[in-house]
């Protein structure tokens, strides 16, 4: 697996404590920690919650930013999801990265101070070259959108 190097300043005790970690040797993301003051946080259902983590990151080479993805197990079990899919950490921000979570369920869900909430994977971007243009190539899909191709 390729490795980049990554400046991370501890923002808060609990990440201090932690520290920024891959649960396994092979885990493709770090494990994001709430960051709470409180012992924990309520989120009631369909609720969104803009969690902190404590870290600040400094993504030391070009072309790589930081996504944030749901915890498999989180989303699945609880229902708590990142609110927009995924979150983007652009390779020039250096403000705390916090993860804003959607309770899918119906019912209330508690985050605890230290619990592992998010993962943060690197990932080339490419910015694109724009030609604007009156005309795009065809191809055999042309302009079919949502569920055009089938269900199969």
């Amino acid at each position: 697996m390729r490795k980049i190097d990554v400046n991370v300043k501890y923002l808060h005790e609990v990440a201090r404590e932690n520290g920024l970690a891959y649960a396994t040797e092979h885990s493709a993301g770090l494990d994001l920690r709430a960051c709470l003051d409180a012992e924990e946080l309520e989120i009631g259902p369909g609720e969104k919650a803009a969690v902190p983590t404590g870290v600040a990151i400094e993504i030391r080479e070009e072309s790589v930013a930081g996504f944030v993805f749901s915890r498999s197990g989180l989303g699945t079990k609880d229902g708590l999801t990142v609110s927009q899919g995924v979150g983007v950490i652009d390779p020039d921000y250096r403000g705390e990265i916090k993860v804003s979570l959607l309770n899918t369920s119906g019912e209330v869900r508690r985050i605890r101070r230290g619990q592992r909430i998010a993962q943060l994977v690197f990932m080339p971007v490419f910015q694109g070259v724009l030609h604007a243009t009156d005309e795009l190539g065809t191809t055999d899909r042309g302009a079919g959108g949502f569920g055009s191709t089938g269900k199969q």
